[in-house]
């Protein structure tokens, strides 16, 4: 957003006109950040606009106004869970830049406020500046009763659903005595390593990755559905109290220590120091330990460590004057983008990645960094000799922020989205809903090892002793290009793999021919076609009858078998037309599979009946309760709706049987569902 000024030769003119500029883009950029989770700029150039209209505030006092974003906190909740009340606001920090803003920004003030001489010592609490989310937890006689978002310091969001599922936060405090009501604030965040493993899912899946460890925190911890958040690996750091009664702390430093008696999560690196010379060697030791830390940090937070101290000392409108938070200089660069490559990953998707010319960023020499996806790319207008802004923050590879437009010189080259594979040439595909690109090419190189391991597994050709080790060791000693060259396999290929025997390599070769007269369901799983689970590849098999048939399947015909939408049809048909796959399915046959369709029951007593599995089933595995099932006619299905008859409940079953229960759908225990098996046809239908 760019405004321009009004011109003027009245010096208090220009700065009003400045200061509505900035409360404009302020505004803007706080909703980016903490409504949307998705921030334009960085945090640098935020800050820098902020201490900007502070300033021009602070030399015009008439131009303060109520609705000014230094009167507030953040951005006001969403709207999508119910608003909370903070009973003490949660109130935000003063920045400092540097050592020496430390010390004239909070000591200086601190003595002057106090009435204390310069020569005098404050006791502070040092701790990390974590990169999270800002909570408040309420522990009523020491349960956890409320969890909700900072907001806009006075009105957050209830997210206690999703906290409770967070496994560092106590549910009950520990000790013997605890205060019969205490809040608690805390930063909730994603560790670097949870932070990467949950973008590379998002990629393999089409799905956009996170800018950031703060972003994915965020939007991890705002689901909707908890299921969500459980699957992300959040963690939380207490920080300090809100109200607490029947309990008194005299210090920051006792606060921290008694709440880790309780089982709160408190950052081992908080420590207590005798002087500002002391919070400055923090500032500058945890700058250094920054990058060999196993989550974000943007700086550090001094705090004055007595709560009397923190009480006669007061605070602002927006920030206490007890407190500020020292950021790191932000880790940016800017460099030229040389080259935009294409990397192919484990499951076919194909991301862009710039190659650029080596910059140092804290530290570290970079000169690769990911682009994400071609609709990032186009977003950001990206192209091949660009001067662009490159950021490490919390991925192994550094990603690129932003293009510098004003240093283009018009011969800059934009690169468009590739059409084939490059590594196998294959036909490269984008999947209907998603973002990626992905390559359907069977024995590309960068997918054969993730291909060899789902082709062996269980579910699929269930070859026995094929695991990660052996499927390992066969490709670093190049003996398999294909899931086909398995069937090529000597035992003298095996003989070569460290600790192989002659048993065992019998036993392999045993398995992989016992695997060639296969069920064509299973064969199809196997071949890790996009989007065909067991479930729709015996849908598929049952369809067609034949793999020949399958392979000749037009669209029209894949999309009119039950439960298969237009996706899912594309993604096969796709995926037979492709020639390097092709091959390989007849290599396969050339050397001995014979796939065959199980002849679906009809007219059995379960004919037409759908069935639900939940929980943990005790007296058969959901393998053998489905082929029960299939025996006799009837089909088994993943969820639970109004077409299911019958939902089969084992121990700690979960929301299937609530919904169940809701629909007013038949709930048996496993001694009811072998019952229901053994009736007579007229009993049960």
């Amino acid at each position: 957003m760019q405004l321009s000024l009004l011109e003027s030769s009245d010096p208090r003119q220009v700065a009003e006109n400045r200061v509505r500029e900035l409360r404009i883009q302020l505004e803007y950029h706080n909703k980016r950040y903490y409504q949307l989770d998705a921030p334009e700029i960085s945090d640098a150039e935020y800050d820098a606009l902020f201490r900007e209209l502070a300033s021009l505030e602070e030399r015009y006092p008439d131009l303060v106004t109520s609705d000014s974003p230094s009167q507030r906190v953040g951005g006001a909740a969403t709207g999508r869970f119910r608003t909370v009340v903070h009973r003490l606001p949660m109130l935000s920090l003063e920045n400092a830049v540097n050592d020496e803003e430390i010390r004239a920004k909070l000591d200086a003030r601190v003595k002057k406020e106090l009435g204390l001489a310069e020569s005098s010592a404050v006791s502070y609490m040092c701790e990390p500046k974590m990169d999270g989310l800002a909570v408040e937890l309420i522990y009523e006689q020491g349960v956890l009763t409320v969890a909700s978002t900072r907001g806009d310091g006075i009105t957050g969001e209830d997210v206690t659903p999703n906290i409770r599922t967070m496994r560092g936060v106590p549910l009950r405090l520990a000790g013997e005595w605890v205060p019969p009501l205490l809040e608690v604030r805390g930063e909730v965040y994603l560790s670097l390593e949870a932070f990467q493993k949950i973008n590379r899912d998002r990629e393999e899946n089409g799905e956009p990755p996170f800018a950031n460890p703060r972003n994915a925190a965020a939007g991890s911890l705002r689901q909707l559905d908890p299921r969500i958040t459980a699957r992300r690996p959040l963690s939380l750091f207490c920080y300090a109290p809100g109200l607490v009664e029947g309990a008194t702390f005299s210090s920051q430093h006792e606060f921290l220590s008694v709440a880790s008696t309780w089982g709160l999560p408190v950052n081992p690196l908080a420590r207590l120091v005798e002087d500002v010379d002391g919070a400055v060697a923090y500032y500058n030791e945890m700058q250094e330990l920054r990058e060999s830390l196993p989550y974000e940090i943007d700086g550090t937070v001094v705090k004055v460590d007595s709560f009397q101290l923190q009480r006669e000392l007061g605070e602002k409108s927006r920030s206490p004057l007890w407190a500020i938070a020292c950021k790191f200089p932000p880790r940016q660069a800017e460099t030229e983008l040389e080259d935009i490559l294409l990397s192919v990953g484990r499951t076919g998707v194909i991301t862009p990645v710039a190659k650029l010319k080596p910059v140092e960023i804290s530290g570290v020499t970079v000169s690769r960094a990911t682009l994400h996806n071609w609709d990032e790319l186009t977003a950001k207008d990206i192209r091949v000799g660009d001067t662009v802004v490159v950021e490490r923050a919390g991925d192994v590879i550094p990603a690129v922020v932003r293009v510098v437009v004003d240093r283009r010189t018009g011969s800059e080259r934009m690169v468009p989205p590739p059409l084939v594979c490059p590594e196998c040439g294959s036909a490269v595909v984008r999947i209907a809903d998603e973002v990626a690109l992905r390559c359907m090419g069977i024995s590309c190189p960068p997918q054969i090892r993730e291909s060899l391991r789902h082709f062996a597994s269980r579910g699929a050709m269930d070859i026995e002793g094929l695991g990660e080790k052996v499927v390992e060791q066969l490709l670093a000693l190049g003996l398999v290009h294909t899931v086909a060259d398995l069937y090529s396999l000597t035992k003298d290929d095996f003989m070569q793999f460290d600790r192989m025997g002659d048993k065992l390599a019998s036993n392999l070769l045993a398995a992989l021919e016992s695997s060639k007269a296969c069920d064509l369901s299973r064969f199809v799983f196997a071949l890790g076609i996009r989007h065909v689970g067991e479930r729709t590849a015996k849908a598929l098999a049952q369809a067609f009858g034949s793999l020949e048939n399958l392979e000749a399947a037009t669209f029209d015909e894949l999309i009119s078998v039950r439960d298969i939408g237009a996706t899912v049809a594309q993604s096969i048909f796709t995926f037979f037309n492709t020639p390097d796959n092709r091959s390989v399915i007849g290599r396969l046959r050339e050397l001995g599979v014979n796939p065959t369709a199980v002849a679906k029951t009809v007219g059995g007593r379960l004919s037409g009946k759908n069935f639900v599995f939940t929980g943990s089933l005790t007296r058969f595995s959901r393998d053998h309760a489905r082929k029960l099932v299939e025996d006799q006619g009837g089909n088994v299905v993943g969820s639970v709706s109004r077409k299911t008859d019958y939902v089969v409940a084992g121990e700690d079953s979960g929301s299937k049987l609530v919904k169940a229960r809701e629909l007013g759908i038949a709930i048996l225990g496993e001694d009811e569902f072998l019952n229901l098996l053994e009736t007579p046809d007229e009993r049960n239908m």
